[in-house]
């Protein structure tokens, strides 16, 4: 069984805080400090340039994709780290789509993170030539799949609600019409369990920032399924993708596996972060971690709705159907995150009316549960929100 009071000594929490936002941002591991650090004065500050082949930075994407591997269910050798999380989906949906060169349609849905959609739509201008972004209500995703149909492009867990898609039914059911799939998984992974090689996915993304606590700005991954690998058609080809980057080609020639979806110069620093992350990873199973999530979030629902009828639940009441976070609509939703933010629980605000709170067991157990439940309690049942100085909105919400 995972220890997850160990995990949680294993980070910095702020006192008086309870952060129930590791969904947008986990927070710092005791860690990274001192090993990106030790990256900065031992390997950038002693060895320089000399660091990428002693310190063995340009192995860190591939190093860093094999251990979160694990998490996602992908084997070795098949997911790649770096870029960002945008450039990924931009780089998967191109690929999946010369896969399906007779079709036009890309199917995605209307709960999924506005940026992919918008990385769908770009790609599409610069397609030209019919292709069209077609989106459905995510409850009718499954009946949307046809035969028109070339990419399936879906987050698994809703970004405001977390509705969790059926993954392997989904890909099924578009790989029965020879379409290609891409999945999102910003909200899942290291959240709960991920099976891609079992469903049979054709392509995921995801960034590391949320739940895998890499920091503001980690890198983003990549997987490409094995029978893929080799034929896939990078779009951006980078030269950190192509077979041999020091032989300084004037044509592209794509690198084996899952290499060619390798673009520009990985982040060091960032991926020394990651590193210093995944280490907590290294003592954590995904069954109990995600037992543990539904427990968490159980009883945070029963706490709220017992004391707080004004707050509407917006996630799935079926945990089976929702991903490591719950949310609740309230009109006056922004001004009351802000409120509970003053008293020290942390969640985010998505628009129009969407209050998110996420649980990690990584850093937080039934005793933060239960203080958060008291808070939201005093600062719904007084009004304490409904003060001036919360409502002015912030750059980020």
């Amino acid at each position: 069984m995972t220890d997850f009071a160990a995990t949680k000594a294993r980070f910095i929490l702020p006192d008086g805080v309870i952060y129930l936002d590791g969904n947008s941002l986990g927070p710092l591991p005791r860690a990274v400090a001192d090993h990106v650090g030790s990256a900065i004065t031992d390997e950038w500050g002693q060895m320089l340039i000399t660091g990428w082949n002693k310190a063995g930075w340009m192995a860190l994407p591939r190093a860093l994709g094999d251990r979160l591997g694990r998490l996602i269910g992908a084997g070795e050798g098949h997911v790649v780290l770096g870029d960002t999380l945008s450039v990924k989906v931009y780089q998967a949906l191109a690929s999946a789509l010369a896969m399906v060169p007779d079709r036009r349609v890309i199917l995605s849905d209307t709960g999924n993170f506005p940026s992919d959609l918008y990385m769908a739509e770009g790609l599409i201008g610069m397609l030209g030539d019919g292709y069209e972004l077609r989106t459905v209500a995510p409850e009718d995703v499954a009946d949307a799949i046809d035969d028109t149909v070339a990419v399936l492009m879906l987050t698994e867990v809703d970004y405001r609600t977390g509705r969790k898609h059926d993954m392997a039914a989904l890909t099924a059911r578009a790989h029965a019409v020879g379409a290609v799939t891409v999945w999102d998984l910003a909200h899942t992974a290291g959240a709960v369990e991920v099976d891609l090689a079992g469903a049979r996915a054709d392509f995921a993304v995801g960034c590391t920032y949320k739940y895998l606590n890499g920091g503001p700005g980690a890198p983003a991954f990549i997987y490409v399924a094995p029978r893929h690998a080799d034929t896939a058609v990078p779009a951006l080809s980078g030269w950190l993708g192509h077979d041999a980057p020091f032989a300084f080609d004037l044509s592209y020639r794509p690198g084996a596996g899952i290499e060619r979806m390798r673009i520009g110069t990985p982040p060091i620093l960032q991926m020394r972060a990651l590193e210093a992350a995944m280490d907590i990873w290294d003592s954590v199973d995904m069954a109990d971690l995600r037992a543990t999530s539904v427990a968490l979030c159980e009883r945070f629902i029963a706490g709220v709705e017992a004391a707080c009828p004004m707050l509407e639940l917006a996630s799935p009441r079926d945990a089976a159907r929702r991903g490591s976070q719950v949310s609740f609509r309230f009109d006056d939703g922004y001004a009351a995150m802000q409120a509970l933010i003053a008293r020290g629980v942390i969640g985010d605000f998505r628009a129009p009316d969407i209050m998110r709170f996420g649980f990690t067991p990584l850093f937080i157990d039934a005793g933060d549960v239960d203080a958060a439940v008291a808070i939201i309690t005093d600062v719904m049942t007084t009004r304490a929100w409904d003060r001036p100085e919360y409502k002015v909105r912030a750059a980020v919400t």
